[in-house]
């Protein structure tokens, strides 16, 4: 696989478009400001091509395998695994005071860009770690804090999330794996999950299971889960390993992608393990765990999608067929309008997607860093409406995409050898992860919209009528264009907005539901066209390159993504109550 990250537009997309530099100076980036963006990203981006990329397709075909002595990963990967520990990757935006380089979180998600790019079966591992980390800084005790936390950080160790049983997916609140109390303040814990991401492997010396389990005396349903901690290997007092857990991975799963990420079935027999944060209250540590993955998530979606537009942009160079005038003999197929109109396609959505989950990333940063309260509050507004949206409509996007390489590389596409095709299958579970994206419409609508009353929605549509005015005040006739479309684009997803707050606070939720996942797709396209204006107007005062490929990729979403966007509100106020007025009909019920 040959993979180039492009430093360039990821570097632009976060200064001048995600909004980083208004993290400089601020209380906990001491160590951050703009002159390390390059150097980190030149550096990721070695380890992406040189390292990771070269095992992508090999892992694929070798595969995590399942022996006596527990899971091996795939060849050449524990070999990888080491180098991205010894870079200090996994600690890029941890505290300093944990062993982490206090960096904001959009340079580090760039960073698992390059490598989800690279290697999305690899990029897995040290997502899950992220995930963690997070569990453990916000509702660790100090204690838990001291023993796991450093060698996290460091790498030396990974974490994984338990959420999963054959009988409980979403639903976490059907869980059956049990908790019961030791004399000295532990607990056992007994129960199998399936489908844990890297849950056993051999490329670091520990894992930390993260579990959900019941007390004994749990109340039924989700209001009695619990959170607990559960290495697979015990940490003694002095910070040395010691026996092995009562834990075991019993099975691989077999599936149709990420073939080198061990999808574990763990079986828990007595493991000793500790709780995280109160008794029954393991939904607040859970959501702390999925919103960073599910932000994550949404990243693989861009990964996927870059890489797949760059083999399919390669491919198009290469393959010659058809006559083009002016072109003597067969003609390479990038000639060909609709080709090149499908690589715009990929690139700009690819763009898009970026800018919404590294925007996403810096509003995380402000929530707990701003110095002004009013300036906290409306980041963490913007934090929560654009974490469903940049997983879904990522994930989404990076499917999409995907299935457009390998599109464009035709016949051979689908076969198997071929990254187009990896890439393809690789993708496909991004928009299953941490809550499929049915549920991150619900979300979206149920929680972040209706729960502020249409607060945090106004809030990002105010920065979009603010992009809308930058733009026309240049003058420039195609920037004004482009302007005009993002304003009709606004226009419907203020319309759809209302008639979402209203369905919900007339406690029609079936209605408003059914309109959900047609909802994010709008906002999606509205606010990923909001991000790519943004970066045409800044591209203004940036050299040739850089503002025609910006204004060429706003130009184009804005006449195809945005200029659809009135058309599809009714699919959102009324395609819904047609298809439950047809409920009956259709399937019965």
């Amino acid at each position: 696989m040959a993979y180039e990250a492009p430093i360039n537009d990821m570097a632009f997309t976060l200064q001048a478009v995600a909004g980083l530099p208004k993290l400089e100076g601020l209380p906990g980036f001491e160590a951050y400001d703009a002159d390390l963006i390059a150097p980190i990203l030149e550096e990721a981006g070695k380890l992406a091509r040189d390292v990771l990329a070269p095992l992508n397709q090999s892992g694929d075909a070798a595969g995590a395998q399942l022996t006596e002595d527990g899971v091996k990963a795939a060849p050449g990967f524990a070999e990888a695994y080491a180098q991205f520990r010894e870079g200090g990757w996994m600690g890029l935006s941890v505290p300093e005071e944990w062993g982490g380089q206090g960096l904001p979180k959009a340079l580090a998600l760039a960073v698992m860009e390059m490598i989800h790019a690279a290697n999305m079966s690899f990029g897995l591992c040290p997502l899950l770690s992220f995930g963690a980390i997070e569990a453990l800084l916000h509702h660790g005790t100090d204690a838990q804090k001291q023993t796991y936390l450093p060698n996290l950080v460091a790498g030396n160790w990974t974490g994984t999330m338990n959420l999963t049983e054959p009988q409980a997916g979403s639903d976490v609140g059907a869980l059956k794996t049990k908790a019961v109390p030791n004399e000295d303040g532990s607990y056992a814990i007994s129960g199998q999950k399936i489908f844990i991401t890297w849950g056993d492997h051999d490329i670091a010396e520990n894992i930390i299971h993260l579990v959900l389990a019941r007390l004994p005396d749990a109340p039924a349903g989700s209001r009695g889960v619990s959170l607990f901690l559960v290495p697979k290997f015990l940490v003694n007092e002095d910070g040395s390993l010691g026996a092995r857990n009562s834990l075991k991975c019993i099975g691989l799963e077999k599936k149709i992608g990420i073939h080198a990420s061990p999808t574990c079935v763990m079986e828990y027999d007595g493991a000793t393990g500790w709780l995280i944060g109160e008794a029954n209250k393991g939904l607040a540590c859970m959501f702390t765990m999925m919103n960073s993955a599910r932000l994550n998530v949404g990243l693989e979606g861009v990964a996927v999608g870059e890489a797949a537009y760059q083999t399919a942009f390669e491919y198009a160079q290469e393959r010659k067929q058809g006559k083009v005038q002016g072109v003597d003999g067969p003609a390479p197929i990038l000639h060909h309008a609709d080709v090149r109109r499908t690589l715009t396609t990929m690139r700009a959505r690819v763009a898009a997607a970026r800018a919404i989950c590294y925007a996403c990333g810096v509003a995380a940063d402000l929530a707990d860093a701003a110095t002004d309260e009013q300036a906290r509050h409306a980041a963490k507004l913007r934090e929560d409406l654009l974490t469903p949206i940049a997983k879904a409509w990522s994930t989404d996007m990076g499917v999409e995409v995907a299935s457009l390489g390998l599109q464009i590389h035709g016949g051979m596409g689908f076969m198997n050898e071929t990254l187009a095709a990896q890439l393809y299958r690789d993708a496909r579970i991004a928009p299953i992860y941490e809550g499929t994206n049915g549920i991150q419409a619900i979300d979206l609508v149920g929680r972040k919209l209706s729960g502020t009353n249409g607060e945090s929605m106004r809030l990002i549509l105010g920065d979009i009528d603010a992009t809308i005015r930058e733009a026309r005040a240049t003058n420039e006739p195609q920037l004004v264009q482009i302007a005009d479309r993002l304003r009709a684009g606004a226009d419907a997803l203020r319309e759809a907005t209302g008639w979402m707050l209203t369905a919900m606070k007339e406690r029609d939720q079936d209605k408003a539901l059914a309109g959900a996942t047609a909802y994010l797709a709008l906002a999606g396209d509205v606010i990923g066209g909001h991000f790519l204006t943004r970066a045409a107007t800044a591209a203004r005062s940036s050299d040739t390159a850089t503002r025609a490929r910006n204004l060429a990729l706003a130009g184009f979403f804005a006449e195809t993504a945005l200029a659809e966007a009135p058309g599809r509100v009714p699919g959102i106020t009324e395609g819904g109550q047609t298809f439950l007025e047809g409920s009956e009909a259709l399937f019965g019920i």
